[in-house]
């Protein structure tokens, strides 16, 4: 490791970045060396304007994963680097709003009575019940579920925080006879190797697997579970800010998203098309 990077990982860790951010920002600012042939704090504004037009231009990245580049890019420049007059020249992108896929009642039914494995179906089942993350129902151990007080502890999510979700009594009923089968220790879903938990490709790809089996129509991912957590909650007359705790998210207007995906409110407003004829429209 160059003395660069090190140094890098280490502003990022002293600042607690979690291991997963520390190591996706390594990447970015590594190929944008890379790109160039020569070390990062030998390239400027040019070289960064350059890069991002490139990436942009010939769409090889999501943009999500651009927001990526820029933030490690500021990062880099801002902190490990001291120069910050480079930082205003790193703009964060406009990403396009595009509103969450979100699955119906029977649809969610439909999902998880498909997926083949356990282990999968219980991962998958958890993150509808509580709407966590993928990333933080992996995380889970077998002292985190509170059966006493009907409680998750969701321990360093995102933002490094701790926070607790609902414990329902059927997804109480349902890891019990998972654990009577997989006999978990630590780790709530263990994975193959010894000490670890269970690995988010291995569930993506049990997910994939299980919609196209179910016949779905949307594409539907573990966190496509975490959206209709929300939206579901959100049709039944759930708090908007009890439901931003239980996902965890810092701002309201994240949560806020979930106001435009339910169609509660649209089935009880009666278009005005239907009123023409009590006003007297022709038939």
């Amino acid at each position: 490791m160059t003395g660069l990077r090190q140094r890098m990982l280490e502003d990022l860790r002293v600042r607690n970045y979690s291991p997963r951010t520390q190591t996706i920002y390594i990447q970015h600012v590594a190929r944008f060396a890379r790109h160039f042939g020569r070390s990062p704090d030998q390239l400027g504004k040019e070289e960064i304007r350059s890069y991002l037009v490139q990436l942009v231009e010939a769409r090889r990245v999501s943009w999500a994963s651009f927001n990526q580049t820029v933030c490690a890019l500021r990062f880099f420049y801002r902190v490990t680097l001291g120069r910050g007059d480079i930082v205003p020249n790193i703009p964060y992108p406009r990403t396009p709003k595009k509103l969450p896929t979100v699955l119906s009642a029977a649809e969610v039914v439909r999902l998880l009575d498909a997926v083949e494995n356990e282990k999968h179906r219980a991962v998958l089942s958890t993150i509808y019940a509580t709407g966590l993350r993928l990333s933080e129902a992996l995380a889970l151990k077998v002292i985190d579920i509170d059966s006493g007080r009907m409680v998750i502890t969701v321990r360093q999510g995102k933002g490094q925080k701790d926070r607790t979700v609902m414990l329902s009594p059927q997804l109480l009923e349902m890891l019990r006879h998972y654990a009577r089968r997989v006999h978990p220790r630590d780790w709530l879903f263990p994975g193959r190797r010894a000490g670890q938990p269970l690995h988010a490709t291995a569930v993506q790809r049990a997910c994939v697997k299980a919609r196209v089996a179910a016949g779905l129509g949307k594409q539907a991912s573990a966190h496509t579970l975490r959206h209709s957590f929300a939206t579901h909650l959100l049709e039944s007359g759930t708090d908007l800010r009890l439901i931003q705790t239980l996902l965890g998210h810092r701002s309201i207007k994240t949560t806020a998203i979930y106001t435009h995906v339910s169609t509660q409110r649209l089935h009880d407003t009666p278009s005005p098309f239907d009123r023409l004829e009590a006003s007297g429209r022709a038939t």
